[in-house]
């Protein structure tokens, strides 16, 4: 199936490629092939052919908040790594293949406010803008102006409000076949060295709770949102737990007995009951186990299901 790119020649193609080293999980089998490019006009012309081929397709980014089945994925999966992050005044444009951490650092440096509080997160801004990141009550849609993505292999370009964000949602959530390929950002003029600060202290309470080495997702769980919780769950949320009007899931969990479950290599960490990671040599399955009892737990405990922030491949 990997001829299917042989006359693209800007592809890199690893056959029988361990997801596992693309996850920061470090859990999943082999992709039959992956088919890597940061160029995006290579990358529309290979999409294309591979949907045409009809062989399971698959496209992923940086693998932050993927879980990737221990049988591996038999298809093609296909990554978009373009990079670049360039600046005109105060906008900003980043490729979806670029790192998070390197879009903070660029606009940190330039005295450019808006995007700090999200250092640390993991993953290429890609992803981030598909999974809407946020932390500290800030999300990355507060300061896009637009998204660039490939629709039916064609670009095409959407604004800000085109895009329904909303707390971990957007609009390509929804439409998995349109693929980003890069974003822009409207930012403000701070003073460098302030945002550096911020950035940092955030940085050393991210990895504090995450560390870097640590294999995991960060939050497992969405948090919720109290207005649409049952009355039967809601009524039972101490005021002081609501923050912007969420109830963080790790309190739901921490009621229902998730700290230090354990299955495996798979751990729910005793320190923080919405945080499962992979302590060693642990299975997609042991991981989806776990998951799976926390749901049940809750559900069971307070009537409703708590969301998966993850993404299952295979």
């Amino acid at each position: 199936m990997d001829n299917i790119f042989s006359e693209i020649p800007e592809f890199e193609i690893l056959r029988n490629e361990p997801l596992s080293r693309h996850s920061r999980f470090g859990i999943g089998g082999p992709a039959a092939v992956l088919a890597d490019t940061s160029d995006a006009s290579a990358f529309a012309r290979g999409l294309n052919l591979a949907r045409m081929s009809g062989v399971p397709l698959a496209v992923i980014g940086g693998g932050s908040n993927l879980v990737v089945a221990d049988d591996g994925f038999d298809g093609i999966v296909l990554r978009y790594r373009g990079s670049k992050i360039t600046q005109i005044g105060n906008r900003v444009i980043a490729e979806s293949g670029a790192e998070l951490q390197a879009l903070v650092d660029f606009t940190v440096d330039r005295g450019l406010a808006g995007i700090e509080k999200m250092t640390g997160i993991p993953g290429w801004v890609g992803g981030a803008v598909y999974g809407n990141a946020g932390a500290y009550g800030h999300s990355i849609s507060a300061h896009l102006v637009s998204v660039r993505f490939l629709n039916s292999g064609e670009e095409t370009v959407m604004d800000r409000d085109e895009c329904a964000f909303a707390y971990r949602e957007s609009i390509f959530k929804q439409r998995k076949d349109w693929i980003i390929l890069s974003a822009t950002f409207e930012l403000s003029a701070g003073d460098a060295a302030e945002l550096r600060r911020s950035a940092d202290d955030i940085r050393r309470t991210r990895d504090a709770k995450y560390p870097p080495t640590m294999k995991c997702a960060g939050s497992i769980f969405k948090n919720c949102i109290l207005t649409e919780l049952p009355e039967s769950a809601s009524s039972q949320v101490p005021a002081e737990v609501v923050r912007e009007g969420k109830v963080p899931s790790a309190w739901f969990l921490e009621q229902a007995g998730a700290k230090g479950i354990r299955r495996g290599d798979i751990q729910v960490a005793e320190y923080h009951a919405n945080l499962i990671y992979n302590d060693g040599a642990g299975t997609a399955a042991d991981l989806r186990d776990v998951i799976f009892e926390l749901k049940d737990r809750v559900r069971a405990r307070f009537g409703f299901d708590l969301e998966e922030e993850v993404q299952f491949l295979g």
